[in-house]
């Protein structure tokens, strides 16, 4: 997309639908399960010329999150819709939608049954293999614009209806052009309470860091060093 002289948005959206159609990552088809044995998923999109957001929390039906969140921020007035809402917003958006099913995967399946162990809540199966995690992209295009965009299942063995940073906007995912673009995988809570993907865009605004002195104080300094990481790229196409 970015090649052909296309918009950073658009190559956000269709790099995070091939990892969301790819079972290996956990987003979309293979997302981790929660205690409840089903898929909800979260995903957000940002626009860094105008602000622009979308967001989709708890989706169960909606194949493609990351799409959605941009319907949402380019067709409601609205950022973020949760829970059955946000399946009617789906309807009403006209997105693709498939049976809860889909999203789940025997390799999924295997693997909550090893954290439910650990969690004293229920027999493990013999072996679960650990896949990809949360999925991401941060764009540049030739225009200038910067986006940013995140999808993920969440974690294995959550409570079901817990929403991670992934669709919040300043947490998981952050886009503007004065700065950078920036998604991030991880301890969810972690990020959410730092504000870690504003907190990174704000220390190069404010305090004039590089982006690679800015993530690695994000990341060694406002977070735990096992807490997760993050992707980026800033305005002059630093990565």
């Amino acid at each position: 997309v970015l090649a052909g002289g296309g918009a950073s948005l658009d190559a956000v959206e269709a790099a995070v639908r091939s990892l969301e159609d790819d079972e290996l990552f956990n987003a979309g088809r293979g997302a981790v399960l929660t205690r409840a044995g089903t898929c909800e998923l979260d995903a957000s999109i940002m626009d860094g010329r105008t602000l622009k957001c979308g967001a989709g929390a708890g989706l169960r039906t909606v194949r493609n999150p990351i799409t959605f969140a941009r319907r949402v921020m380019e067709q409601t007035p609205h950022i973020l819709f949760t829970g059955e809402g946000a399946e009617t917003v789906a309807t009403q958006l006209g997105v693709d939608r498939v049976e809860p099913a889909y999203f789940i995967t025997p390799r999924r399946r295997e693997q909550l049954d090893k954290r439910m162990r650990e969690l004293g809540l229920a027999a493990a199966s013999p072996d679960a293999s650990l896949t990809r995690g949360t999925v991401g992209c941060v764009a540049l295009d030739v225009h200038g614009n910067i986006a940013a965009g995140t999808s993920t299942g969440g974690m294995t063995a959550k409570m079901p209806g817990r929403v991670g940073d992934s669709p919040l906007i300043g947490a998981g995912c952050y886009a503007n052009n004065a700065t950078l673009g920036v998604s991030c995988t991880g301890t969810g809570e972690q990020f959410i309470r730092n504000a870690a993907a504003h907190e990174l865009s704000s220390l190069v605004r404010y305090r004039g860091l590089s982006l690679d002195r800015a993530a690695r104080t994000v990341l060694t300094e406002r977070l735990d060093i096992d807490d997760g990481g993050l992707i980026a790229v800033d305005r002059e196409a630093n990565i």
